[in-house]
Formats: structure tokens, C-alpha cells, sequence
């Protein structure tokens, strides 16, 4: 499902994200030279990726699958509605949620916060926010939406949780070079399957 929405979206945002990433990237690496900063690549990476999450979070809000339908103000109205594994479940049950987990997660490395109440106080913000703009740009409104939100936003907390207590029990993974490698091989991984890419028949032809 997580690929089905990414070769959807990519074909509209592709030139928005090689833009962001050379303009923003040009001017970080430059600032860490100049400062005579450390520059740490996973670090690095983390920051790049919140900036295209936020940017692609703006563009599948206000953009994609506009819908003419009726605001719901009342919780679990729209949860309820859904067959379990029905495509419009998955579409709008569990791709509200996966739509916060990044958020989730990336803020709370951001913040360094192991608090649930911050996380939770957060996302319900922008997703309050977002539902709040799209009613007025001709959209509706769901306080579905926000509940679905606001469980991704908390799966992300956990994951950011999770991985930092596994960390702090292996040494290994506070070594700066060990992480830079992992997110070289952890982003090889996403091109690869996003885009398909048969890489054994790269390598033997």
C-alpha cells in the first residue's frame, strides 16, 4: 500500500523535491563548513527527510483526492463506516495513520521527547490544523481524521522509543560511523524497492 501511494504522489512532486533537496542541502553543508561544524550523515539525513515529509504531508492535504462530501464532527462516525480490509479502509483508516508515523517518530528524535503527552499535544495541533484548513479550502473537515492522526503520531513515539532503548543497550549503534552506514543502507533499500530495481540482475547481468 505504502508503494501504491508513493508511485502516486512521486509523479506531481518529483520536481518540488529535487529543488528542496539541492536548496537545502547546498545551504547546510555550506553553513557546516563555514561554521567548522562536525557533519554527521544520519543526522543530516533525518533533518532532509522531515523537510520532504512536511513538504509531501502539504501536498497530499491540500492536493490530492479532493473530497466534496459532509464534514463529521461526531469521533468513530467514519472509523466505523469501512469494511475491515476494504480498499477505502485501508486508503482512509490506515493511510491516516501511516500519514503521522514519520511525524511521530521524526519529532520526538528531533526533540529528543520521551514524554507521551508532548507527542500527543503535537500532532493533534497539526492535524487540527490541517482538517481546519482543509474545510476552508473546500474540503471537509473529520475529527476521524484527528483520532487516526493522532494513533500514527503515537506509533511513530513508540518506534522513536523502541530503536532508542535498543540503542542504548548496543554500544555499536552510538558510534556515528556505524548509523551514517545503516542509513546508507536503509535508504539503498527504499530506492530499490520503491522503484523496483532488480539489483541481482545488476550484478551477474
Amino acid at each position: 500500500m505504502i508503494k501504491n501511494i508513493f508511485m502516486e504522489v512521486m509523479p506531481g512532486i518529483w520536481p518540488m523535491l529535487i529543488i528542496i533537496t539541492v536548496i537545502v542541502s547546498t545551504l547546510r553543508i555550506t553553513y557546516l563548513i563555514t561554521r567548522h561544524k562536525k557533519f554527521q550523515l544520519h543526522k543530516e539525513f533525518i533533518y532532509l527527510i522531515f523537510i520532504i515529509y512536511i513538504l509531501c504531508l502539504f501536498h497530499v492535504v491540500t492536493f490530492q483526492d479532493i473530497n466534496y462530501g459532509e464534514s463529521n464532527f461526531v469521533p468513530f462516525k467514519e472509523i466505523f463506516r469501512y469494511s475491515f480490509g476494504s480498499p477505502k479502509f485501508v486508503k482512509n483508516i490506515l493511510g491516516n495513520i501511516l500519514l503521522f508515523i514519520p511525524y511521530g517518530f521524526i519529532s520526538s528524535y528531533l526533540l529528543k521527547n520521551k514524554k507521551f503527552s508532548v507527542i500527543s499535544i503535537l500532532t493533534i495541533i497539526v492535524s487540527l490544523t490541517i482538517e481546519t484548513v482543509q474545510y476552508y479550502i473546500g474540503r471537509v473537515f473529520d475529527i476521524d481524521d484527528i483520532i487516526l492522526n493522532l494513533i500514527g503520531g503515537i506509533c511513530g513515539f513508540l518506534i522513536y522509543i523502541g530503536i532508542d532503548a535498543i540503542r542504548n543497550k548496543i554500544k555499536i549503534l552510538k558510534n556515528d560511523t556505524v548509523l551514517d552506514i545503516l542509513i546508507i543502507l536503509v535508504l539503498a533499500v527504499i530506492i530499490i524497492y520503491s522503484f523496483n530495481i532488480n539489483i541481482f540482475g545488476m550484478i551477474w547481468g
